[in-house]
């Protein structure tokens, strides 16, 4: 077993917490659903530019965006973890992947959502 690592403190704190998160990142590339979800951005910017969207599409997606990467890397561990501690086929683990799952739904869907009403404010007329 390898023994735990000594705890970082003070300006060593906070440039070990970037490399870990760096690693989150390329942990997190390696899933393919991230990587859709990060052209499904790179998409939906492009049609934002294209058709002229305003900032306060441009920030809402954004946001959106984060949350959805941040919900995919706990669905990630989740599924990690339960692997780990459940190698054999568990219904309790298959409940704990579900649920993640539904949650990157969730977010997924109000990204979808959220691209459509903005696209709608600039292409529907709306009554005065």
């Amino acid at each position: 077993m390898t023994p735990r690592p000594d705890k970082e403190t003070g300006i060593a704190h906070v440039f070990a917490a970037a490399r870990y998160s760096l690693g989150g990142v390329r942990r997190l590339w390696g899933e393919t659903a991230f990587r859709h979800e990060v052209l499904a951005i790179v998409l939906i910017t492009g049609v934002f530019l294209y058709a002229g969207a305003p900032l306060w599409g441009y920030v809402g997606a954004s946001l959106l965006f984060l949350l959805t990467v941040s919900i995919e890397a706990l669905n990630t561990a989740v599924e990690e973890i339960t692997d780990h501690a459940s190698p054999n086929y568990s219904e309790m683990a298959k409940h704990a992947k579900d649920l993640g799952s539904f949650a990157v739904f969730c977010l997924l869907l109000a990204n979808g959502i959220w691209a459509a009403y903005v696209l709608a404010t600039l292409w529907l007329p709306l009554a005065p």
